[in-house]
């Protein structure tokens, strides 16, 4: 049985577009379909958190009491400056992209030479100061007493103000000792101790009689919940298992391990994605030093780049409302 073969135009072709179709080169049509798809991912992994926070709704960490750092003002509460900020930095190097692939339209290489310099600054600062968040979230600042069912407990003062564990703990003459695997227990903890034990906490914690427990749970106004002075000593003292600072894969002071979790994968997948991009664009900036696009003719490589860099930011800025504000 001999197959039907339909032919189209005069030269029996299927398909006579050229080799530009919708006036686009094969590299950019490409590029569209890699962002087409790794826009499918980031939406996969946003929708899980975003899952995931609505089952943990009534415990979830608030992030303006998280993210309160600013680099230089120790102790300083400066709820998403330093996030807004990195933010603002981020969309900024996304406008050189543009006034870059604009000054390579018109065959400027002076111009792309000073805006693919200034888009790498900006992309540099960014992973940095992701970097720098990062290194905040996992030593922490307050420091929390984890409970038998995982459940987080801070502590604060009369005013509800936040306190620290340093500012609490009294020492004990006690050896402290870390359990190996020759000793027949794994420490659970990890390889190193808390910077205090269970017993200096719960010790400061009674002699403190102004020091309340802060539960992990929300109240209808959106703000942690406090317990009374009975509640709390009786928290402590029957429910109270570990210290935790800062926060891993597995433990976190500020609330369930999940939202470390869903922090350190999706702010990192999105900060190696900023990172490959400044290495592209170092190295499309050298070619632009170099002459090469001069000597094609042309700068789409640039503007192929300038895609890629655009739906990063974009990206960030979903990121950015679904993780910090909402």
């Amino acid at each position: 049985m001999e197959a039907t073969v339909i032919r189209t135009g005069t030269e029996g072709k299927t398909w006579g577009g050229g080799n530009e179709p919708l006036r686009a080169s094969y590299g950019k049509m490409m590029m569209w379909f890699f962002i087409l798809s790794d826009a499918l991912t980031f939406s996969g992994f946003l929708a899980a958190y975003g899952f995931s926070r609505f089952k943990f709704i009534d415990s979830w960490p608030i992030a303006d009491e998280v993210f309160n750092h600013f680099p230089f003002l120790h102790g300083v509460d400066a709820p998403m400056y330093y996030v807004a900020l990195m933010t603002f930095i981020l969309i900024f190097s996304s406008v050189t992209m543009v006034l870059a692939v604009d000054a390579g339209h018109h065959m400027k290489k002076g111009k792309v030479t000073l805006y693919m310099f200034l888009t790498v600054i900006g992309g540099l600062i960014f992973v940095g100061s992701q970097a720098w968040e990062w290194k905040n979230f996992i030593n922490g600042e307050y420091g929390a007493v984890t409970t038998k069912g995982g459940n987080v407990l801070q502590f604060v003062n009369g005013e509800g103000e936040r306190m620290a564990l340093e500012d609490i703990a009294i020492a004990q003459p006690a050896e402290r000792v870390n359990h190996t695997k020759q000793s027949g227990i794994w420490f659970t903890s990890g390889e190193s101790l808390p910077s205090y034990s269970l017993e200096e906490v719960k010790a400061g914690f009674l002699a403190n009689e102004d020091l309340l427990i802060r539960s992990q749970r929300t109240n209808e106004e959106g703000h942690k919940t406090i317990l009374t002075r009975e509640e709390s000593l009786a928290k402590m003292n029957n429910e109270a298992v570990g210290v935790v600072e800062g926060a891993n894969l597995t433990h976190n002071e500020y609330g369930p391990p999940l939202f470390a979790d869903f922090f350190f994968f999706i702010t990192g997948f999105h900060g190696f994605h900023v990172f490959s991009g400044v290495i592209i664009n170092i190295i499309i900036f050298f070619n632009v030093i170099l002459g090469t696009y001069e000597r094609r003719g042309s700068y789409e490589m640039v503007e192929k780049v300038g895609l890629y860099w655009h739906f990063v930011d974009l990206v960030w800025v979903f990121v950015f409302t679904f993780f910090y504000l909402v």
